[in-house]
């Protein structure tokens, strides 16, 4: 990870106390229990407002080992946030100048892993397909996921500074999404409301989603932007944004351009939210598939995240691949 990260004192990064739910939980019932009372903007909106938290130690997709388990038990959840533990302290026994040492970049303290499974006991972060794991490929899916790994074989890793993620590159956050996928560090966002529209700050890059709730038209297809052409609406006490017109150079697990994204954020408790999304693309998946995270109030601001201002990990990069293509003819 090429980054300088700024610290992020006085963020809380741990996972979730939400309310509990009645009766047998299921991958369809998870999180959707809303608050009779919660806080209300001076429109009577609901108030999504404030700095959350959406690390979390439940994996993306469902392990094999929990394959019927949409729910875990107290056992399966302390093994989890074992494991977990181990990911965020690896500064113990790390031998200086090893190559682990220098792959790894940072030490414990940069990192922002989750460290607790999500307090709704789902098994993945993906909670539709009922096996909670992205639904298998379409023909053409296949074909252009195919195309990029030999497209990336045949050119190499690093031989521009384009090869290179946008993360990398600092043009937009590695988990920013959209959606929002948890990450090795700054999984942090804050909103802001107004009454035309709300705002999604994602911590990485510090990339700025605006979402306008007056009903305006879309943007025609062939404009495209990093984020997308976000509309937004409520329904009842639940935020809803839908996304179009994402950009080729940052789609969602490998979706095509015709991808639709629809995120919902609702209140599960004084200091907590749900954020739903689901993502529908023909092109790619056999099926729409749906991933839940329950977000975390932190306690703090977020700070500026230099990332141009710092960036020396691409010449880095792009100097180290040249000396291994130089030592690779060397050794021939």
């Amino acid at each position: 990870m090429p980054h300088r990260f700024v610290p992020l004192i006085g963020l809380v990064s741990t996972l979730l106390v939400i309310a509990s739910f009645g009766g047998p939980a299921t991958a369809q019932t998870l999180g959707r229990s809303k608050l009779v009372s919660s806080p209300r903007t001076a429109e009577a909106r609901l108030d999504l407002q404030g700095t959350w938290s959406f690390a979390t130690a439940t994996p993306f997709e469902r392990p094999a080992k929990f394959a019927h388990k949409a729910v875990l038990t107290d056992e399966d959840i302390a093994e989890l946030e074992r494991e977990a533990a181990k990911v965020a302290n690896q500064d113990e026994g790390r031998q200086r100048g090893t190559v682990a040492d220098l792959e790894r970049a940072f030490n414990d303290f940069w990192y922002d892993f989750g460290k607790r499974a999500a307090a709704t006991r789902q098994s993945s972060i993906v909670v539709d397909q009922p096996n909670g794991r992205i639904p298998e490929l379409t023909a053409d899916g296949r074909a252009r996921a195919d195309a990029r790994a030999a497209a990336r074989k045949k050119k190499g890793a690093a031989d521009d500074p384009e090869d290179r993620t946008l993360a990398e590159r600092c043009l937009i956050g590695f988990n920013a999404g959209p959606p929002l996928v948890p990450s090795a560090t700054n999984n942090h966002i804050q909103i802001v409301q107004t009454p035309d529209y709300v705002m999604i700050l994602n911590e990485a890059v510090r990339d700025a989603r605006v979402v306008p709730l007056d009903g305006r038209p879309r943007l025609p297809p062939h404009i495209r932007r990093w984020q997308g052409d976000p509309r937004g609406r409520w329904e009842g006490d639940t935020l809803v944004v839908e996304t179009t017109n994402l950009t080729e150079k940052n789609l969602p697990r490998g979706a095509s351009v015709d991808v639709m994204l629809v995120e919902r954020i609702w209140r599960t408790g004084t200091d907590t939210l749900m954020y739903e999304f689901t993502l529908t693309d023909p092109n790619t998946w056999t099926r729409p598939w749906t991933g839940r995270i329950p977000l975390e109030r932190a306690a703090g601001e977020i700070y500026e995240y230099a990332c141009h201002e710092g960036n020396y990990a691409m010449s880095g990069i792009l100097t180290g691949a040249r000396a291994e293509e130089r030592r690779a003819a060397g050794a021939k």
